[in-house]
């Protein structure tokens, strides 16, 4: 369950930014559409108290009209892609099989049986809280911790540039952690 998640996660990021002018960013607080690569680990807590793990690549890209998330194993090998955004969802693995749901959340839980809050991860990397969540900052002004709807997001940056955005980020519940290592990020029009 978790590696066809590792897998087709990995695929869906790496086609989002093959084709990604690279750009300076804008500051986090205008910041709305972008595209990152990068790596990523989920770690699932099993009700038998084992876990199960995967890794890989991903490429994203996020705008006004959704998301394109490929995923690839860690060689970069392409797993699958995630196409969300106008009420649907759809997710191609590399394989040629195609599913479609409402939104990712939806699609992701039927494919993983995991409930992935992929609707949220944007503003969780932007810093940006849902309603009902918090937000601290480090000393520089830059989101440091984020608590929403039963999960915290942990973020770290790669030097004190207070407009650095996170080059790692932490989200984790009880049964669940996901790291992401940003590795480029650019700013989409």
């Amino acid at each position: 369950m978790i590696r066809r998640l590792s897998g087709l996660a990995a695929a869906l990021f790496l086609a989002a930014c093959a084709q990604l002018p690279a750009g300076p960013l804008p500051q986090r607080e205008q910041l709305e559409n972008f595209a990152v690569t990068g790596r990523f680990a989920l770690l699932a807590r099993l009700a038998d108290g084992s876990s199960e793990s995967s890794g890989g690549r991903l490429d994203w890209s996020h705008g006004r009209d959704g998301d394109r998330l490929l995923l690839a194993n860690p060689l970069g090998i392409g797993v699958a892609e995630l196409h969300s955004g106008g009420g649907r969802a759809r997710l191609i693995t590399s394989d040629g099989q195609s599913r479609e749901a409402a939104d990712a959340e939806q699609l992701l839980a039927e494919v993983t049986g995991q409930a992935l809050p992929i609707g949220r991860l944007a503003g969780w990397l932007l810093g940006r809280p849902g309603p009902g969540g918090s937000l601290d900052r480090d000393q520089f002004g830059r989101p440091l911790r984020l608590a929403e709807a039963g999960w915290r997001v942990d973020y770290a940056y790669a030097d004190d540039d207070p407009a650095a955005p996170p080059m790692r980020l932490t989200a984790s519940n009880a049964a669940l952690e996901l790291r992401l290592r940003i590795e480029t990020w650019k700013a989409l029009p």
